[in-house]
């Protein structure tokens, strides 16, 4: 096919005639699907069943030490949820604390108690600074933006590249004394898919900050969700940052919402010493403890960190499925010169980029036919992509026939779009 870019504007107006009559036909079904969310569809959520039926009796509800689980107390969480999550993550386990089911949720509390009573590293509560401001990389996770934005801080944009945010710019912008972080997800990033260069790593620890308690939000939410033969590595975040001296700027965010059950999964915070005795001083006036007996059912289930990557494994297979049906859509889009997308080895995301710059039309026509899409601006801060060209795709949830209709629909409309822009339609 030819570029689209070469086309005279007889050829586009022919061209667009046949594909818009491709696209009345889809409109005239009826359809009603959805790769807005990056969700688990019900096959993948069977594979965490055996969650529902394990075995408790009382001898499994007393601990090691004779604690009994049923109780009151274990504030930080139970031993045995932590020794598996640092197990499967390379984590120290006297450094976590291990919550409820979100680990969003955690990341609102550490960041709103921030605001109220400060860091360990703080002179003073961030409520009482003027003109706070925090780095997003974008494209990314639109629950990080809203959360800093919802807390007051003013959102400065960094470009993500194939190594990770644009580490010249967050280093400019982070000798500012009003800047206090910067959001990241290192591996497979929501949604592009990329994983930080050990070098990305490295700056991010070791760069010169304003503010003294500046802080990298981790969100580790795909470490161990490669669904290719080929796993990207990414560099242990606290190894690098104990050698450039500033432990407590990383505080490490994970969950098993895209392991097992998304709404009954485990969460666990990260951190340096001084980071986790603040956390749970601040945490032990809000909670007595978290779910334990939610964390046990998930370490009775496992056992240990090798049945959870056996298990990753078998996800892993159910959602490549998924990627190479949405992929291998996108090829009916390779030469025309009109989108870009990404292609990775895990996660839950493909980032695709509509070069014409429109974005806001293809999710109008998507709508129009049945197809809903994540919310365009979604993957920038404030909700607005200033090129108008970022679409977030989350082939997961979707049976295989939906997402082929889904997929269809979404390169016709790609094409329309661009046609669109040549004929001036």
């Amino acid at each position: 096919m030819k570029n689209y870019r070469e086309l005279n504007i007889d050829e586009a107006k022919t061209l667009y005639a046949e594909l818009k009559a491709s696209y009345n036909e889809y409109k005239a079904c009826g359809l009603k699907l959805d790769i807005s969310r990056g969700k688990p569809n019900a096959d993948q959520l069977d594979l965490a069943d055996g969650l529902l039926s394990v075995a408790m009796t009382k001898d499994t509800l007393i601990s090691e030490s004779g604690f009994d689980y049923r109780n009151y107390g274990l504030l930080d969480g139970i031993p045995e949820a932590k020794r598996l999550f640092a197990d499967l993550l390379g984590l120290n386990e006297n450094n976590i604390i291990v919550g409820g089911n979100s680990s969003l949720q955690l990341m609102y509390d550490t960041l709103s108690r921030a605001m109220i009573f400060g860091t360990c590293d703080s002179d003073k509560p961030w409520a009482k600074e003027d003109g706070l401001k925090w780095i997003c990389v974008a494209p990314g996770y639109d629950r990080h933006f809203k959360i800093t934005e919802d807390l007051g801080f003013e959102l400065l944009t960094v470009k993500m590249t194939a190594d990770g945010p644009d580490m010249d710019e967050v280093e400019r912008l982070a000798l500012d004394p009003k800047v206090k972080g910067i959001w990241c997800v290192p591996k497979y990033s929501n949604p592009t898919g990329n994983t930080y260069s050990d070098e990305t790593v490295r700056r991010l620890v070791s760069m010169k900050t304003g503010a003294k308690d500046f802080r990298i939000i981790w969100d580790n939410a795909y470490a161990v969700h490669a669904f290719a033969e080929k796993d990207d590595k990414l560099l242990d975040v606290f190894e690098a940052a104990s050698i450039a001296g500033n432990e407590n700027r990383v505080l490490y965010f994970a969950s098993t919402s895209k392991i097992t059950l998304p709404g009954s999964g485990v969460a666990i915070v990260a951190a340096s010493d001084e980071n986790i005795a603040e956390m749970k001083r601040r945490m032990g006036t809000q909670t007595i403890g978290y779910d334990k007996i939610n964390q046990l059912r998930h370490v009775l289930y496992f056992k240990n960190a090798d049945n959870v990557m056996k298990h990753m494994k078998r996800l892993g297979g159910a959602i490549k499925e998924k990627f190479d049906i949405t992929l291998g859509a996108f090829s009916a889009l390779e030469g025309l010169g009109i989108a870009e997308w990404t292609k990775p080895y895990g996660g839950y995301f493909i980032s695709l980029d509509i070069t014409l710059g429109s974005a806001k039309r293809v999710y109008e026509l998507m709508k129009d036919a049945g197809v809903t899409l994540t919310a365009v601006g979604a993957t920038y801060p404030y909700g607005k992509d200033p090129e108008d060209k970022n679409l977030r795709i989350a082939p997961t949830y979707p049976t295989d026939k939906e997402l082929n209709e889904a997929c269809e629909i979404l390169v016709l409309t790609v094409k329309m779009s661009a046609l669109e822009k040549i004929i001036g339609a």
